[in-house]
């Protein structure tokens, strides 16, 4: 703590409050403590302000204060009754200023100066300058060594915790690139190699089967187009995950394409048989492009869950607004279905869909809730602004879909 108080003092910048300091201190020595039994004389004060000023220069010209105070003592020797001892004071904070600041020759010249100018000036013999030295030169010197190995062992100690943060960074970054690399990897070798299987396979069938039933044509170009949407997603995820420039940028949905997004999601809804009556604040459209691509998505999920547990025949209302604190609210809400798939019998737990809107919703500070109305089910996400408050409490609830056995509170 002292050591701290004491380099903020001599900070190069508070060269201000170090002059005051000594100015308060000068003129408080000359006029109290001085001029009752001897009043100061002209000389006494030229050479004493002139050492308070001097000392401005110790942050930045070190070596030079110390030998300009080691001059203006050898002065006050001979010329000055009282202002000796202003500038003994004035000449050991130039010594503490070099030591701090300064090392090697420049801190041993700076010291034998003014040891020079006492032993050109001794008065009370040898023990009598043996304590100046120790005191006015040796004790000044210590300090200021030792404070400047302090902040030296401190700016050290920073720089290792600095290249420990840059090394861990780099390592994570590798590990990141290594997974990445593994993951486009295996999605181009399985899932990809696979889905431009099946859209091969359904083009061929597309052209070789009897157009006779136009529900059969429907649902070959849908599922061929589907193929192909999915074919260029994995392509363009798979160029994310190997560029290393891209690093950890996701495909972001542009705000002027979201609106055309969410709309392509739901005609897509329709088209497996959902009956959906969506309501999309104009507001959205212009959204930034992470919270953009987290609805789209968790519009996408929350639509295929409605599918794949309440039927394709349910009925279900998409709803997306923007609140007043510039939130987006998005709401999802199915009536159930007529027959909905039976549960699993063993209790299985769902896939990751639900894991992953979570964990979206969660990466932007928001909350998710999924929970039973009525006989269907209703999907909440709350996203908040894209800078939202710091130090609020965010709160997160997310169950599993209802359709399915269990329930998780994170």
């Amino acid at each position: 703590m002292v050591t701290q108080w004491i380099g903020r003092l001599f900070d190069e910048r508070a060269w201000p409050a170090r002059l005051t300091l000594l100015f308060v201190l000068t003129v408080g020595y000359l006029v109290l403590l001085r001029a009752p039994a001897s009043p100061p004389t002209l000389a006494d004060w030229v050479l004493a302000l002139a050492a308070v000023a001097l000392s401005a220069g110790g942050g930045r010209w070190p070596l030079a204060t110390a030998f300009a105070q080691s001059g203006l003592l050898m002065v006050a020797y001979e010329v000055s009754n009282h202002a000796a001892v202003v500038v003994k004071i004035a000449a050991g904070v130039a010594l503490f200023e070099l030591a701090m600041r300064r090392s090697g020759w420049q801190v041993l010249v700076g010291t034998l100066a003014p040891t020079a100018v006492y032993v050109l000036h001794p008065s009370g013999g040898v023990p009598a300058l043996l304590y100046r030295a120790a005191v006015l030169v040796g004790a000044p010197v210590l300090i200021g060594a030792y404070i400047r190995s302090v902040r030296q062992a401190a700016a050290q100690a920073q720089q290792r915790v600095a290249e420990e943060q840059r090394r861990r960074l780099s390592e994570t970054r590798a590990a990141r690139a290594n997974e990445r690399t593994a993951i486009a990897r295996e999605l181009h070798d399985v899932v990809a190699h696979h889905v431009a299987s099946i859209v091969l396979r359904v083009g061929v069938a597309r052209h070789v089967l009897p157009a006779d039933d136009p529900r059969v044509r429907e649902v070959l170009d849908d599922v061929h187009g589907s193929g192909t949407a999915t074919l260029s997603a994995l392509r363009r995820l798979v160029t994310v995950l190997r560029e290393p420039e891209v690093g950890d940028t996701p495909p972001f949905v542009e705000p002027g394409e979201l609106h055309a997004a969410l709309d392509e999601v739901v005609q897509r809804g329709r088209q497996v048989g959902l009956d959906i009556d969506s309501s999309v604040d104009p507001a959205v459209g212009g959204l930034d492009p992470v919270r953009g691509l987290a609805v789209l998505r968790l519009t996408q999920e929350g639509l295929t869950n409605v599918a794949k547990h309440a039927g394709t025949a349910a009925r279900a209302e998409v709803s997306m607004r923007l609140t007043p604190d510039d939130a987006v609210l998005l709401e999802i809400v199915d009536d159930g279905g007529t027959s909905p798939p039976a549960l699993p019998s063993d209790g299985a737990m769902p896939g990751h869909g639900l894991i992953g809107m979570r964990e979206r919703v969660e990466l932007l500070g928001g909350s998710l809730s999924v929970g039973r109305e009525g006989r269907g089910w209703r999907l909440s996400a709350l996203l908040p602004s894209a800078a939202p408050p710091m130090g609020l409490p965010v709160t997160k609830t997310c169950r599993l879909h209802p359709h399915t056995p269990a329930e998780v509170h994170p």
